[in-house]
């Protein structure tokens, strides 16, 4: 328990870091948080694990953020419990619930079925429900690696050696934090087991992510099509597109333009068996013919631009709007244009377009995940 309050204090630190909150209280209510577990009315009543730790640091003069913070760390409790909403304490009952998961999934406790011994479940749809709720911007990887790498020396000396050093001392807190934020951006960078398990652990997240937003009505497979993209850790940011895509999918252009997309796909799957290679690159403007052929490789040109410009901007609604204007074109081609011509160079060409139609696609959601 000494070495995960620590643990838990690091992170904090990091989260009080990337989400501007204050660091000083946050790690100060992070190093009490678990204390009130060696006292005896705890370890005869471990119901009031929390109330009783907010009611010593009070009586010990602490701040009354930082008591709250103690109590409400391990909120929520289940689905009829509040989440934090206060910054100290949103800080503290991330980090504790992001350390539970990790650590013991790298120490192989994971749930099988269903068992789950340690609530791993719950910590993460509390993970979930603490950043929803609050609209916290946070990539969940950073605080994930944190605790993956808490145990590594830093400049020859332990994280919990510089902090014990620290004390209430906000200058070298604050460096602290800059150096656990700094640590951990480079340890995500490399490709070894760390990432391995932060990976699983994200998709872990994504399942119960699933699971908590059809209580509200959202498919699981558009939360899929987004995920599936690769490098989506912000929760917020990744409900936003599904719910960009769940409306866009409601739309006659966004069903017309989903039936043109799995039509191009299974052309493109066949002919590439087939012929035992694949269909990548632009096409050659020259080898055009039909005007319809020259008018989806013109409107996939200027769409592809203004997607990227829209998810970037993060207007994903505009993005999709950029999206359903290629129905029109998508549906000409099908309709006018045989892609498998007689002439090979001619077959190439517009198979490497319907391939160009996918990647398109690709670049709002994995289109191929999504049923119907």
């Amino acid at each position: 328990m000494h070495d995960r309050t620590y643990r838990v204090t690091f992170v904090t630190m990091i989260l009080a870091e990337l989400l501007k909150l204050d660091v000083d209280k946050s790690e100060r209510a992070a190093l009490l948080a678990k204390a009130d577990l060696t006292t005896g009315v705890v370890g005869e009543f471990p119901e009031l694990q929390g109330v009783m730790g907010r009611y010593y640091a009070l009586h010990d003069g602490e701040d009354a953020e930082v008591a709250e913070a103690i109590r409400d760390h391990y909120r929520p409790l289940g689905p009829s419990d509040v989440a934090p909403t206060a910054p100290v304490s949103i800080a503290v009952a991330l980090a504790d619930k992001i350390d539970s998961l990790t650590a013991l999934w790298r120490a192989g406790e994971k749930p099988t079925g269903s068992k789950d011994p340690f609530a791993l479940r719950r910590a993460a749809l509390g993970i979930i429900r603490i950043v929803l709720e609050n609209k916290l911007r946070l990539e969940l990887l950073t605080p994930i690696f944190a605790v993956l790498n808490a145990d590594k020396p830093h400049r020859g000396r332990s994280w919990e050696e510089r902090i014990d050093d620290a004390l209430s001392d906000h200058l070298l807190i604050k460096g602290i934090a800059d150096d656990l934020l700094e640590t951990t951006k480079a340890a995500r960078q490399k490709n070894d087991a760390d990432g391995k398990i932060a990976d699983e652990i994200l998709a872990f997240m994504a399942d119960r992510l699933k699971v908590a937003l059809k209580e509200k009505g959202t498919r699981h497979d558009l939360i899929d099509a987004i995920f599936s993209l690769g490098g989506e850790d912000d929760l917020v940011r990744l409900t936003a597109r599904v719910e960009a895509l769940q409306a866009f999918l409601k739309s006659d252009d966004g069903v017309n333009l989903l039936a043109g997309y799995k039509r191009a796909a299974n052309i493109l799957r066949i002919e590439e068996k087939k012929d035992s290679r694949v269909f990548s690159g632009e096409p050659d403007p020259a080898l055009l013919q039909a005007p319809e052929e020259k008018a989806l490789f013109a409107a996939m040109a200027t769409a592809n631009d203004l997607i990227k410009a829209e998810l970037q901007r993060e207007r994903f609604k505009d993005a999709m709007t950029v999206l359903a204007g290629l129905r029109a074109p998508v549906d000409a081609f099908f309709d006018k244009v045989t892609v498998n011509a007689a002439e090979s160079n001619l077959r190439e060409n517009r198979l490497m377009l319907l391939a160009q139609i996918v990647a398109t696609a690709h670049g709002v959601a994995d289109f191929s995940k999504i049923e119907g």
